[in-house]
């Protein structure tokens, strides 16, 4: 059994979420976001720069797609999706070093981060009940 403290420090070391991934992305760190879901969810929306790569297809296409990519941060629907876990399991079962975003698209839309399409970009929108709401003009200074 492992003490709270090593617990913690190894959730950490394995899982992000969609402010940390979004700061990173603003400060211009090299991050790799794949979306696990399915086509038709990647169709409807989808933060944007990711990849796609449905989590079952991942053996077959991540060692070829995903080689040299320094680390991977996996999303999928929510918190009441798995796919993500198992996407990262699979990755981390090939070598690849990997991290998976909590909370998912959910909670990347929920924050109002930059989510589009196959029209586009997305309307961005807050919600009050999963952040503190800010105006974007704010978060440009």
């Amino acid at each position: 059994m492992i003490d709270a403290a090593s617990y913690f420090a190894a959730k950490l070391a394995y899982e992000t979420d969609a402010s940390d991934v979004y700061a990173a992305q603003r400060a211009g760190q090299d991050v790799v976001l794949l979306d696990v879901r399915s086509d038709a969810a990647w169709r409807q929306g989808r933060i944007s720069g990711a990849l796609h790569m449905p989590y079952r297809e991942i053996p077959a296409r991540a060692p070829r797609e995903l080689a040299g990519v320094t680390e991977v941060i996996v999303y999928c629907w929510g918190p009441g999706c798995n796919a993500g876990t198992k996407a990262a399991a699979s990755l981390a079962g090939l070598g690849i070093a990997v991290r998976e975003m909590i909370g998912g698209y959910e909670y990347w839309v929920r924050e109002g981060q930059p989510t589009e399409n196959d029209q586009g970009p997305l309307p961005r929108t807050f919600d009050p009940q999963a952040m503190v709401v800010r105006s974007l003009a704010s978060e440009a200074h």
